[in-house]
């Protein structure tokens, strides 16, 4: 064995690396757990105590001698491999990092916000997940409404009582439980509907719904609220219609359409001949909506109106697909910079 190691050691004084490659190739000969040394070790184990103490000193020297060794050419090697890199050019302009945007729901929504700021309304929040009262009940829907069924709305199976909300009208009920008038709040939000899902039409949206709940309160105010966001939102020359509708939780009711801002009234694709696009659904707040949340309706009325955010995103940026919003297609949602 001592031969042996004699012979190791001539090969290792004799070895000069020229690469990493290289290098690694030698630690994995010399150093390795299966390698030459690690083995002579082993060996070592199996001699009689008089020759452990002739093989040990000498083996111990040649793995120090590997170990040196490896140490020197490594560092060697990553100096060479500094100096061959280009040096810095430090009088070069900063690369700019890349700034994200805004998704187009969001930028929808913050301008609702802004718009219904400036005219006194605060912004109110409530939970996704709902029950019956908050969602459907205390709103005047009957209970043989279709919105109740399963092909309209999303129950939690464990509790038929429990589902996620359909509309953000749980929050006008909520709110309207703990804060007695005057209120005047809006409440963006998602929601969902068990619809199947196409260019027009998800399983989970996004409304923005208002209330104002004080004396005196009327149609008049209403029409000149919606009048005055569709112009913010849109334009100062968009006008807006009321036709007649049905809610149960508003009683007079009326859709609110906008004058078309892409052929102005002449009739296109976009308002389908007509002049005019459908943004909301409003009224005035139903008398029995006021009696469940504890609000006298003889001394106070209100208004409500909700819209949803996809539409007026999607009038607003002219996209045509709604699905466009959940892809996360980031060539779609790099297009939009904030116009707020």
């Amino acid at each position: 064995m001592l031969e042996q190691i004699k012979s190791l050691q001539k090969e290792i004084a004799s070895t000069l690396p020229a690469n990493a490659g290289e290098l690694e190739a030698f630690r994995l000969r010399f150093l390795s757990r299966k390698g030459l040394i690690p083995t002579l070790f082993d060996n070592l184990k199996l001699l009689a105590p008089a020759e452990k103490k002739d093989i040990g000193r000498p083996l111990n020297e040649l793995k120090q001698l590997a170990e040196s060794r490896l140490k020197e050419w490594t560092e060697a090697l990553g100096a060479v491999k500094d100096n061959t890199q280009a040096p810095v050019d430090l009088t070069l302009p900063v690369i700019p990092d890349a700034i994200g945007t805004m998704h187009p729901l969001n930028l929808t929504r913050y301008r609702i916000i802004e718009i219904f700021e400036r005219l006194g309304f605060n912004v109110a929040d409530g939970p996704e997940i709902e029950d019956d009262w908050h969602n459907f009940s205390a709103l005047n829907f009957p209970e043989n409404h279709p919105a109740r069924e399963m092909q309209d709305t999303f129950f939690v199976s464990r509790n038929p009582d429990v589902l996620l909300r359909t509309h953000t009208s749980n929050v006008q009920i909520r709110l309207m439980e703990k804060q007695r008038p005057p209120i005047r709040a809006i409440m963006p939000g998602r929601v969902y509907r068990n619809e199947a899902i196409s260019a027009r039409a998800h399983c989970f949206f996004h409304q923005v719904e208002g209330l104002y709940v004080d004396t005196n309160v009327s149609f008049a105010d209403l029409k000149q609220t919606l009048y005055h966001f569709a112009k913010e939102m849109f334009g100062s020359e968009t006008k807006i219609r009321l036709r007649p509708s049905f809610f149960p939780f508003t009683e007079p009711s009326a859709e609110i359409d906008i004058s078309c801002f892409i052929c102005h009234g002449k009739g296109c694709n976009i308002c389908k001949q007509t002049g005019w696009v459908e943004i909301a659904g409003s009224g005035m707040v139903h008398p029995n909506v006021l009696r469940h949340v504890g609000i006298d309706p003889e001394a106070f009325t209100g208004f409500a109106f909700g819209m949803g955010i996809e539409r007026v995103t999607m009038l607003r940026y002219g996209i045509d697909d709604l699905r466009l919003f959940s892809e996360n297609d980031v060539r779609f949602l790099k297009q939009f910079k904030p116009v707020l």
